[in-house]
């Protein structure tokens, strides 16, 4: 059986327990999204802001294509997908599941003196450790660890040995901690704009709204390397309307927000956004 078949089979098995699947491609990324649904085209689900599946019928949108649909699966739009194929995900809220990544020793170690016992799977460099039940998921929450579950994806490597427990409270207080999104930005923000003071070459309010946009949409879009395109998106703005004033917090709140929605922490975004004013010198 050749890779395109094994993984594809793999894929129908775990859709017949009720699991939602997706091919990833080489460097475990998703597909990239189809021709009609480039740019938000489509108009669906491409900004992945709420749980549920994609209406595009191609493999794009990440964890909003993973699907239990076997007819989907293995249909012909799916199929140059699974031919580009490097490995199978899961969408572990889909499937009323929470993975805490941990990805390396250390982070291992910590788990096993601070995590209830449950279902654990080898990775590359750690352990995926899996309970039963759902919650927001969360990029390092502690050092080497990822929380992955509503609106996320995790590579399929194997079934894994232990009994799945119930998800514990101390997992949730960890993204609880580090994510702090669903309050207001206000609240939550400890950065705020530059004082201004420098000539405003703004003719009208639409010139920033535009600017604040297009890196929303940049940050929304990035496929990897997620840190690197908030930090490029951060040193645009500030480089473009940080020196004059008009800038606000709430502008930076909707930064901030669509940053942590792509999986940031908010750690991340103060250091992201005071690295940008260093090197820019305000």
């Amino acid at each position: 059986m050749n890779l395109v078949s094994s993984y594809l089979r793999t894929a129908l098995q775990l859709a017949e327990q009720g699991m939602p699947v997706l091919p990833l491609r080489e460097g475990k990324g998703p597909m990239g999204n189809c021709r009609a649904c480039r740019k938000n085209a489509c108009g669906g689900r491409p900004n992945m802001k709420t749980p549920g599946p994609c209406t595009c019928p191609a493999p794009c949108h990440a964890w909003a294509a993973a699907t239990t649909d076997p007819s989907i699966l293995t249909s012909a739009v799916w199929a140059p997908a699974w031919r580009q194929a490097a490995a199978v995900a899961y969408h572990p809220g889909g499937a009323g599941l929470t993975v805490v990544d941990l990805d390396n020793p250390d982070a291992v170690t910590w788990a096993g003196q601070s995590l209830p016992a449950t279902r654990a799977v080898a990775t590359t460099r750690g352990e995926h450790w899996i309970y039963l039940g759902t919650m927001t998921s969360t990029n390092a929450v502690r050092p080497g660890m990822d929380i992955k579950s509503v609106m996320s994806y995790a590579r399929w490597l194997g079934a894994g040995t232990g009994t799945m427990a119930q998800l514990p409270d101390v997992v949730r207080s960890l993204a609880v901690k580090e994510a702090p999104a669903a309050r207001p930005a206000s609240s939550t923000l400890t950065v705020s704009a530059p004082a201004g003071g420098g000539q405003c070459p703004h003719r009208s309010p639409a010139y920033l709204e535009r600017g604040i946009a297009m890196a929303e949409q940049r940050i929304e879009e990035a496929p990897d390397g997620i840190h690197r395109t908030v930090f490029r998106m951060f040193l645009a703005v500030l480089s473009a309307h940080g020196r004059c004033g008009c800038l606000t917090d709430k502008h930076i709140g909707r930064l901030f927000s669509v940053a942590q929605a792509k999986g940031e922490s908010l750690r991340h975004c103060e250091d992201a956004w005071t690295n940008a004013r260093t090197q820019l010198g305000m």
